[in-house]
């Protein structure tokens, strides 16, 4: 029997179907040391964005043939190093879609109409409507970055407030954007001229770290509202700390960041910042999903059936 551990929880529904095949051990909120110390009794690991497979724990894991990563990104893993090994690593980049997509379009409305403010004024017993005159998303332009799937979800829904669409992703071919509804443009600068809302969906790595730059910034319209619910690193924080000084940006919605948790930093107390823990994908019924597709997709790779969601 294959021997599994959990490092991050996971629903019932997934050790359900894992439990079937494997003996499944849950050490939720698991300590990096004592990851070293008993991976090497394991046939596979899966893991959310809090546990690190680095190097190091790859080379203690004497026994482990499958990572699975409960979720979409896979930066916390060395996936080189796991190459290197020949250990197999699967992700569940599907289940969360819809839930992430929702949250950005959560944010976005938040921003528009200042929704955190008018109710924190609230809460103090103020009535400051004077002062939070919003704009509509209707007939605005949002530029997409990235369209994968979660992109491609939130500019259906945006498409459906009355939204103009417009994406950049060098990966997708210009009519592939087109059919998932958005218009391709060519070049991060034509969408930055555009776009009244900016949203990212793209994985953090060497290319896209700190790809929205103060650079970037200074390209954008002024005023634009820009979100993130990808990966932390993907934006320079201190540049748009600076661009919300300056206003060159009038608000952001941050799901993610460089460093989690970040801590009360100047940009995450920002009064035109929207920040959330890291919450996309928390929804029950992503939860539920993701947990039926990483524990099936891990017994797969164990048992050398076809993958859907193979990484390495």
């Amino acid at each position: 029997m294959w021997k599994i551990l959990l490092t991050d929880g996971l629903k019932d529904e997934g050790k359900a179907i894992l439990a079937e095949q494997a003996q499944v051990d849950d050490r939720n909120g698991i300590s990096a040391d004592e990851l070293l110390e008993i991976i090497g009794e394991y046939d596979a690991v899966i893991v959310r964005s809090r546990t690190k497979i680095t190097a190091k724990v790859l080379e203690a894991a004497k026994n482990l043939k499958v990572i699975g990563r409960a979720g979409v990104g896979v930066d916390n893993i060395d996936l080189e190093a796991a190459r290197e090994r020949g250990i197999t690593v699967v992700n569940a980049p599907q289940a969360a879609t819809q839930a992430v997509a929702e949250l950005v379009i959560g944010m976005m409305f938040a921003l528009a109409r200042s929704l955190t403010k008018a109710d924190a004024a609230m809460k103090r017993g103020e009535w400051i409507k004077k002062k939070l005159l919003g704009t509509e998303l209707h007939g605005k332009t949002l530029g997409i970055i990235g369209i994968g799937r979660i992109g491609s979800r939130v500019g259906q829904l945006a498409k459906a407030l009355g939204m103009e669409i417009v994406g950049y992703d060098p990966l997708i071919p210009a009519e592939e954007i087109e059919r998932r509804g958005a218009k391709p443009l060519q070049t991060l600068d034509e969408l930055y001229a555009v776009a009244d809302v900016i949203t990212l969906h793209v994985p953090l790595t060497p290319q896209t770290r700190g790809m929205i730059s103060k650079e970037a910034f200074g390209k954008m319209k002024r005023g634009v509202i820009v979100l993130c619910a990808a990966r932390g690193g993907v934006i320079d924080e201190d540049a748009l700390l600076e661009a919300l000084e300056s206003g060159q940006v009038a608000g952001a919605g941050l799901d993610v960041f460089a460093k989690e948790p970040p801590g009360a930093t100047p940009l995450v107390t920002h009064p035109n910042v929207l920040a959330t823990p890291h919450i996309g994908a928390q929804t029950a019924e992503a939860q539920r999903r993701v947990a039926i597709d990483i524990a099936t997709e891990v017994l797969a790779a164990l048992n050398g059936k076809p993958l859907r969601w193979k990484v390495v």
